[in-house]
């Protein structure tokens, strides 16, 4: 495997380079469907998408692939354009309902949350009318408590969606890259 440029500078697209013995190393080997329509190897897309992930997200990209001269019948070029652009939209539609789900996920939990903490507060109110010395710290307790149950609502809200939506993002320049083929 060839690394790919450290920094795409002026415009010029990041390179992402492998090299292959053969074109169906770059797809899951189980997969009985043709090139075009298979899945990605695991390896290969972990590969692809980490050194996507060293560029912005916007930046072109090229894909270069180093092959042996008997590959070219196969038709790489078209074949791997083709099932990168299927492969990494598909990846960019889970991503999108990952995010979807995130936020309804936190806007459910924000609910709870809410409830939960107005629940604590009518019981801090309730419990400042009780008669003993401890009832400040009964007091205090319910809504340290309230407030912690808003904790992972306002996480998923606020912080937990942005990785998805970079991912997404990440799939779908992928699936707009170009793509090399070099023959050796």
């Amino acid at each position: 495997m060839v690394a790919p440029d450290p920094s795409p500078t002026g415009g010029k697209p990041a390179r992402i380079e492998l090299r292959l013995r053969e074109l169906k190393q770059l797809f899951d080997s189980f997969d009985p469907a043709p090139f075009h329509e298979q899945d990605l190897d695991g390896d290969a897309e972990e590969y692809i998408v980490s050194w996507a992930r060293e560029y912005p997200v916007d930046a072109a990209l090229v894909f270069r692939l180093h092959l042996p001269q008997d590959q070219k019948a196969l038709d790489p070029e078209r074949t791997v354009q083709q099932a990168f652009q299927r492969y990494f939209l598909y990846r960019a539609e889970l991503a999108q309902l990952e995010v979807k789900r995130t936020l309804q996920q936190g806007r459910a939990s924000l609910g709870v949350g809410v409830l939960f903490l107005a629940l604590c507060m009518l019981a801090r109110e309730l419990a400042g009318g009780l008669p003993f010395d401890g009832a400040h710290v009964v007091q205090e307790g319910l809504l340290i408590v309230g407030w912690v149950a808003m904790w992972r609502p306002i996480e998923l809200l606020l912080y937990d969606w942005w990785p998805l939506r970079r991912r997404r993002r990440t799939y779908e320049n992928l699936a707009r890259m170009r793509v090399e083929v070099v023959y050796q």
